[in-house]
């Protein structure tokens, strides 16, 4: 027990909850800056399983935030290099590297036997995507994001509301790594968070960070938070498909340029989010419409548009990156 005797010694941790973390099992999704501190401090502490999903490889403009690789994992696939980097950390900790995307035709498969999601990608389909489902399968969800120098982290679903219940609409712009930059020191505050939070699920410690929200600012080195215990899921939940769950009568756009890739399905008419508004095309009675576009975004911001004026389905795609070739 000389591992974990300083964990321990920490006032409301025993050996049960010791237990409880070594019976965890979490799906990480993202290999990146955020899972670099998650994944050495959950193993690190005795988490029992570690499932990580991530289809990307190393790049050099990686390093300065992920700091698991070296310059020799360079084109190495991310999940199989992190999962390299922590061998020998701790025989108690299983890590299982899975070079592939989530989505949603994916994500029931992906969690099945977990008991935590950690949401360590930069997307927000995808933290939609993990949230939504996260809520319907009473999964806790922990989510962090971090762009330039700000950064949050927040206990969701479980329940307690899910992200949707916080962020119901989205912001004007999104803001991404690629660009608007990030400077790794902020990456790693975050996910310390990250890695604090789901520690506490799993151990089940006092006060939960279930329904809670941790934010920090880099720059003016301030850290803050607020709960949203109380806060209602929303009654429009546009949600994420897969482009293979499209069906005949649905009424497909493509919202994207032709030099972004191919038309997303043979029946897809290609038209920009503007044209959705009360005197834009709606579909037929009985149709579901499909937005399609690389990040969801677009998709998501065509479909409030169109949900002012018509009160069908809405399902949204994220396409990923293509190519016209693709």
């Amino acid at each position: 027990m000389s591992r974990y005797a300083r964990q321990l010694a920490v006032p409301g941790m025993d050996q049960a909850k010791q237990d409880r973390l070594r019976a965890g099992s979490v799906l990480i999704v993202g290999a990146g800056g955020l899972a670099a501190p998650v994944l050495q401090y959950l193993a690190a502490a005795g988490v029992g399983h570690l499932r990580l999903v991530d289809p990307d490889r190393v790049e050099l403009s990686n390093l300065h935030r992920q700091t698991l690789f070296r310059r020799s994992d360079l084109g190495q696939p991310k999940a199989v290099a992190a999962a390299r980097a922590l061998e020998g950390l701790n025989e108690d900790c299983r890590i299982e590297p899975l070079i592939m995307s989530l989505s949603p035709g994916s994500i029931a498969a992906l969690t099945r036997g977990v008991t935590l999601v950690l949401d360590c990608a930069d997307s927000f389909a995808v933290s939609y995507m993990l949230s939504d489902h996260c809520l319907e399968a009473g999964l806790p969800f922990i989510s962090a994001s971090v762009v330039g120098t700000d950064g949050s982290a927040g206990g969701f679903c479980g329940g307690a509301p899910s992200l949707r219940a916080v962020f119901p609409d989205l912001p004007q712009r999104l803001g991404s790594c690629a660009e608007d930059g990030v400077l790794g020191p902020v990456v790693g505050v975050i996910g310390g968070f990250q890695a604090q939070m789901a520690l506490a699920v799993l151990a089940g410690l006092t006060p939960s960070p279930l329904g809670r929200m941790l934010t920090y600012d880099g720059l003016a080195q301030r850290a803050g938070g607020f709960s949203f215990i109380g806060a209602a899921e929303p009654a429009w939940r546009p949600r994420f498909i897969d482009a293979s769950a499209i069906a005949p009568r649905d009424f497909v756009v493509d919202l994207r340029a032709p030099s972004e890739g191919p038309i997303a399905h043979p029946d897809a008419r290609r038209l920009t989010v503007d044209r959705f508004g009360p005197d834009g095309p709606r579909p037929a009675a009985g149709q579901r419409a499909v937005f399609c576009c690389r990040s969801g975004q677009r998709a998501w911001t065509a479909a409030e548009r169109l949900s002012a004026v018509w009160d069908g389905e809405i399902a949204l795609i994220a396409l990923g990156e293509q190519s016209p070739s693709d």
